[in-house]
């Protein structure tokens, strides 16, 4: 069945747009709640008036959005998140989280107009488109960056492994610089066996 929707309705369209619902779905749910009116030809002339009643509320939306396009186009904004070892993200970036983060700027949108191509795994900067109308879309960026903290934490044992590296390279190096005292060490050391092995028999 085909319906012109009068708001904005979530996962079928924008105010104006003519879509296809089941018969049940318009009965039941959109026109009671007037989000819709048939478009049948039955009802073309009443749809004619309603649409010239929507004409209004249409531009006024396209003007809403237009605003919103122009504040979320060429935004930056950067989420902080901790990553396994294999540098995954623990989860994946969801647009209710890029929702919540537009809002901190000032713009409260529906999360389910937010468009994430592809799953948010990795660090790493990504492109988010946002359908705000017919025909108006904005874009941001999203740079998906790793949690201080959990950088801080990796730092600290990288410069601890560092540290034992350099040690065991130190230690390695004065045992190649003294053959002699690592033989007179080898050789008392294998007195000791010695002796050891002779007590035990």
């Amino acid at each position: 069945m085909k319906v012109i929707l009068t708001e904005n309705v979530s996962f079928l369209g924008s105010v104006g747009e003519k879509v296809n619902v089941s018969s049940g779905h318009a009965r039941n749910y959109l026109i009671p709640r007037k989000l819709a009116v048939l478009a049948d030809e039955a009802n073309q002339r009443q749809l004619d008036d309603q649409t010239r009643r929507l004409n209004k509320k249409i531009s006024e939306q396209k003007v809403m959005a237009d605003e919103l396009k122009g504040k979320i186009d060429g935004l930056n904004i950067e989420l902080f998140k901790k990553v396994g070892g294999n540098g995954k993200l623990f989860g994946s970036v969801t647009n209710g989280e890029l929702a919540k983060e537009l809002e901190k700027h000032g713009i409260v949108i529906e999360r389910r107009i937010i468009n994430i191509d592809t799953p948010i795994k990795n660090l790493g900067d990504y492109d988010i488109k946002v359908k705000l109308f017919t025909d108006v879309e904005a874009s941001f960026k999203v740079k998906v960056a790793i949690d201080p903290k959990q950088a801080e934490e990796l730092r600290k044992r990288q410069i601890a492994s560092e540290k034992k590296a350099k040690e065991r390279k130190k230690a390695e190096e004065a045992k190649a610089a003294n053959p002699e005292e690592n033989a007179e060490e080898n050789g008392e050391e294998n007195i000791e066996e010695n002796a050891e092995e002779s007590i035990d028999e």
